[in-house]
């Protein structure tokens, strides 16, 4: 439920008090005092649906919104505002654009405590990939406050605000960039002063390795985090909630790039790094189409031709959206050749373990750059399996690195980690 209260000059004053009467909107009209001419402030109660179609139905009878402003009330007792609440019962609870920009401009701090939060939560985050704890990741998601960067540029881009776009888009990669650089620091300040073992290899922890590697699970949280912000920024879902899942999205991929350049291995950072660049593209991207699907525009938009739309106010949203898609095309071809790479890689080597190989078990399979040629494009193949207690399988690795360049046309290497299986009854003898 809102409370709108607007200031109405003398001029336009009939039309706009007659359009809502035609809702049906119960009004207050107050004689504005502080003003030299015969202007009124007037305040009515509506349904949080209907308050985009009655400020759509003042500015087609004049409204300049020269002082409007829109509250939250808990409760309003007036004598058509039931009837009024049921006409709109079965509308969406989107938000008027006035609302929308600025929920959006109020949900990013200041910088000192957007910065400050971004670092600590980059810290956080670090410390809970290298521990391989999933609750301390997550608890660096809770309080990383990269939500209202992303939604500003979102917000700004669909309602063609270039102040509010670029701020936003300045916000998100400048949090980013403090958060690798803080986890970089906090990286080597680790591992120099012997804080973890140094013959520790976090390519094995498996934070990390889950944020290495990009696939189209690790990617599908991106989008499903940006359009759920949309729909929370749009509408009366608590957008709280997702900015945990925006975090997700963020900031675990920007500790684990800072822990590949902390530990100088380039397969750890690059591979992080594609995902984060691929994360934060999808967040802003997937923000934009559902916002755009919910009916939100820059002012004019569907008056104008398409010639006006590709220039002047709008083009800074238009160049947004193209950098955007430019940048998930680039970084999109990146992993959808990673994830066919890891689709061969996967059948190669059920095919291989099923055919010669039944007695072990196949855990996990997972694919990265090897560090000293990453950029031959060399790739390493860690294999985690369990087999059974006592059986050695020592030419293995060779025969599945084989298996798959042959299938990949790559230079692979393969490691295999092994766990030993053993039951009870397996080595009993009969007296």
């Amino acid at each position: 439920m809102r409370l709108v209260r607007v200031l109405v000059d003398e001029e336009h004053r009939e039309e706009w008090l007659e359009a809502l009467s035609d809702r049906g909107v119960d009004y207050v009209v107050t004689k504005e005092g502080s003003d030299d001419g015969d202007a009124v402030l007037v305040e009515f109660p509506l349904p949080t649906q209907a308050v985009e179609v009655v400020m759509d139905d003042l500015r087609d009878a004049g409204l300049n919104e020269d002082y409007t402003v829109i509250t939250s009330v808990e409760t309003a007792t007036t004598k058509n505002f039931s009837e009024l609440r049921e006409e709109f019962a079965d509308e969406d609870d989107s938000i008027d654009h006035a609302e929308i920009r600025a929920r959006a401009d109020g949900m990013t701090p200041d910088p000192r405590t957007y910065y400050g939060l971004t670092l600590i939560s980059a810290v956080v985050a670090t410390a809970g990939l290298l521990l391989d704890s999933p609750a301390i990741v997550v608890g660096a998601m809770v309080i990383a406050p990269q939500v209202g960067a992303a939604l500003t540029a979102s917000t700004g881009t669909v309602l063609g605000d270039r102040e509010m776009l670029t701020t936003g888009f300045r916000s998100l990669v400048a949090g980013l960039v403090v958060a690798v650089l803080g986890a970089t620091a906090f990286g080597l300040l680790v591992r120099f002063t012997y804080v973890i073992p140094a013959s520790l290899d976090v390519e094995t922890i498996a934070q990390i390795t889950r944020r290495i590697s990009p696939g189209m699970l690790t990617v599908v949280v991106g989008a499903g985090a940006g359009g759920a912000a949309a729909f929370g920024l749009a509408t009366a879902f608590p957008i709280s909630i997702v900015g945990v899942m925006i975090a997700a999205a963020l900031i675990p991929a920007a500790a684990a790039v800072g822990v590949g350049i902390a530990w100088g291995l380039p397969s750890v950072a690059i591979g992080a790094f594609v995902l984060l660049v691929v994360n934060a593209v999808l967040v802003t991207l997937a923000a934009v189409v559902v916002l755009w699907w919910l009916d939100y525009r820059p002012r004019g938009w569907s008056k104008r031709s398409v010639r006006e739309r590709l220039s002047g106010e709008f083009s800074p949203s238009i160049v947004a959206v193209a950098v955007l898609a430019l940048l998930l095309s680039v970084t999109g071809v990146v992993i959808a050749g990673e994830i066919a790479f890891e689709n061969e890689v996967n059948r190669e080597v059920a095919t291989v373990l099923s055919d010669g190989y039944g007695e072990i078990e196949l855990v996990e399979v997972q694919t990265r750059f090897a560090d000293d040629r990453v950029a031959n494009g060399d790739r390493q193949v860690a294999i985690v399996a369990i087999r059974p207690a006592g059986e050695r399988y020592p030419g293995l690795p060779d025969v599945l690195a084989n298996h798959i360049s042959d299938r990949t046309d790559a230079t692979v290497s393969v490691e295999i980690e092994y766990v030993d299986r053993d039951r009870s009854g397996e080595g009993r003898t009969t007296m």
